[in-house]
């Protein structure tokens, strides 16, 4: 007889991926059509992004990184069933990323209002479960409490499948090269902002909130009532939530979280109201989309042709593309030495002690500014790369270690800013999330975009922005800690070819 819940391996790991799904029922596949049918029948689904990299699970989807009512309501109007929000809370203190969810929440009430759009909202954060929780799942509560949208309960599903962020038995797991671990065993897990000890999400709840909400109390939804019970099963667990109380999810494959999608479907047309703290795979799923296969160089170059008119931009044009590397984990440092491997890019270091020297910082960034125009100008065959030196600076403490990661970004955006002020590189790609979204908002002065897939299969996105000076130039999204030691080479190789 089957187990109703077989227990998670013991082990650390590296455990094989198929233990960890060894003795549950076989995967219950659902008709994606059908699904995007319920979907666009139901709640437009609006996607606080925290950091920028959450749109790599979808593609066509609206983002917008400013949030104001005029901006809210053109993403509502616009034909499809989601859209993203580029909150950036990830890099702010707890302070600045609470006042940004309720800005955020009460424009998003307004907008709907004048729209006539009812919506739900997902909080988006980190597959390997860094952020903000439970700080913003519990100001956007209130908030949609005090807009008379009160959350029955919250549901958490961190699973990223395509990089093989897998919750089993309520233990989030990750892929290594070695094999499967728990996520409490990775670097993630130690991340000087947002690290944690558990990677069985009840007890990571109740560790996260300080033991306000105690694992007894968060419920569950199984991989064993995903696929033996179904959407029913789903849609009775998720029924008995009350008073935002806080239900982890299991998925293991994309079919997994098509099924949690049913349920919840049902019951919210069964009144219920809920709040989505997610990975991206679950985006995906309730957006009504199935797993594409990465964009082409045609596609992309048709795409960007519409918006691309060189009579409105007097900017001299570089062949090769500008590309921002910001993130410090060991998968970014060995995909560079990959790429300098594969030839084709010359490289500037903004060094980091520099930067934060008050009285060098400024004239350092000044001639790299100088430099990465000259080279871009034709100096350099090759695609230039623009980053931080690999040695870490740890602060005093989690704070002033993200207030240095805040400074350390601020300056390789000011440089991006800079450089794509004097000249129009062929494509900028920006490596890491916080580098990613301030590259985005401040040095490309993105507010409206549209996601146009990715370059790897479920991973690293394409926008199309359709205001300030990126328009018509390809906008690569690539997350510090995605893809295998040859991603950055891969993404470079399509990128190459418009």
């Amino acid at each position: 007889m089957t187990a109703l819940h077989p227990p998670a391996p013991a082990v650390p790991g590296p455990v094989p991926p198929d233990r960890l799904t060894a003795g549950f029922p076989p995967v219950r596949e659902v008709d994606v059509a059908a699904l995007a049918a319920q979907v666009a029948a139901g709640r437009t689904l609006v996607v606080l992004d925290d950091d920028p990299t959450g749109t790599q699970s979808i593609t066509d989807l609206p983002v917008l990184t400013s949030w104001s009512v005029d901006d809210l309501r053109w993403a509502l109007r616009q034909d499809s069933p989601a859209f993203f929000v580029l909150t950036n809370t990830r890099s702010l203190g707890e302070e600045a990323a609470a006042a940004r969810g309720r800005d955020l929440a009460r424009a998003l009430a307004a907008a709907a209002e004048a729209e006539g759009v009812d919506y739900v909202l997902a909080s988006r954060s980190d597959s390997t479960l860094r952020g903000h929780y439970p700080l913003e799942t519990d100001v956007l509560a209130r908030e949609l409490a005090a807009a008379g949208r009160p959350v029955d309960g919250v549901v958490i599903v961190p699973a990223f499948i395509e990089p093989g962020r897998l919750t089993v038995g309520s233990v989030h797991w990750m892929r290594t090269g070695e094999g499967m671990i728990p996520v409490s065993h990775s670097e993630f897990a130690r991340d000087a902002t947002f690290g944690y000890a558990n990677a069985d999400l009840r007890d990571w709840v109740e560790e996260k909130t300080g033991g306000r909400i105690r694992r007894a109390d968060v419920a569950t939804v199984t991989l064993h009532d995903l696929r033996a019970g179904g959407p029913e099963r789903v849609a009775d667990v998720l029924g008995g939530l009350r008073d935002g109380q806080p239900v982890v999810v299991d998925a293991a494959t994309d079919d997994d979280l098509r099924v949690l999608v049913q349920g919840l479907l049902a019951a919210e047309d069964g009144g219920g109201r809920f709040l989505y703290r997610t990975g991206p795979s679950f985006v995906r799923a309730r957006s009504g989309q199935a797993a594409t296969p990465p964009t082409d160089a045609d596609r992309l170059r048709a795409a960007m042709a519409v918006l691309d008119d060189p009579t409105l931009d007097p900017r001299p044009r570089a062949r090769h593309g500008l590309i921002a590397v910001g993130s410090h984990v060991a998968l970014t440092t060995r995909q560079l030495d990959r790429l300098r491997a594969a030839g084709g890019i010359v490289e500037l270091e903004l060094d980091v002690p520099t930067l934060l020297d008050a009285d060098r910082g400024p004239a350092h960034v000044a001639a790299t500014v100088d430099r990465a125009v000259e080279l871009l100008a034709g100096g350099a065959d090759g695609d230039l790369v623009v980053r931080t030196s690999r040695t870490l600076v740890p602060g005093r403490d989690p704070a002033d270690s993200l207030a240095i990661a805040r400074m350390v970004s601020a300056a390789l955006v000011a440089v991006v800013r800079e450089v794509v002020a004097r000249i129009r590189p062929a494509f900028v790609l920006a490596k890491g999330g916080i580098t990613s979204s301030d590259t985005a908002t401040a040095a490309l002065a993105i507010t409206r975009a549209w996601s146009r897939g990715t370059l790897l299969p479920g991973t690293v996105s394409v926008w199309e922005p359709v205001s300030g000076p990126a328009r018509g130039v390809p906008y690569v999204v690539f997350a510090g800690n995605v893809g295998d030691d040859d991603a950055l080479v891969g993404a470079l190789r399509t990128l190459r070819s418009l």
